[in-house]
């Protein structure tokens, strides 16, 4: 079963190769997405409401037990992150075949 998951990662999370290593164990895992850094930015959340948040943000889609064990590998991230959140918003697949750090 294809799934995709938005997800939120905070923490320590920038400038530790974060996305670099992310994008690589999305790729090991067959995963297709996508990465960003995120600075103080207004983001809307389902329910409509506005959050602030800073750190990591990335799109999983794949294969669901492949999705779980990469939300799970987020709390880990790079070995100089110091994660302290992950928060996870299930949407609807979108048929993506890549993934790709944004900048």
């Amino acid at each position: 079963m294809v799934v995709r998951a938005h997800v939120f990662i905070s923490g320590r999370v920038q400038g530790v190769f974060f996305r670099a290593y992310t994008q690589r164990q999305a790729k090991a895992l067959g995963l297709s997405g996508w990465v960003r850094n995120v600075s103080n930015e207004k983001l809307q959340m389902k329910n409509d409401k506005l959050i602030a948040f800073t750190g990591v943000e990335a799109v999983f889609e794949g294969e669901k037990s492949s999705v779980n064990e990469m939300i799970a590998w987020c709390w880990d991230g790079s070995p100089s992150a110091e994660v302290t959140d992950v928060a996870v918003v299930w949407e609807k697949p979108s048929g993506s075949s890549t993934f790709e750090i944004k900048r």
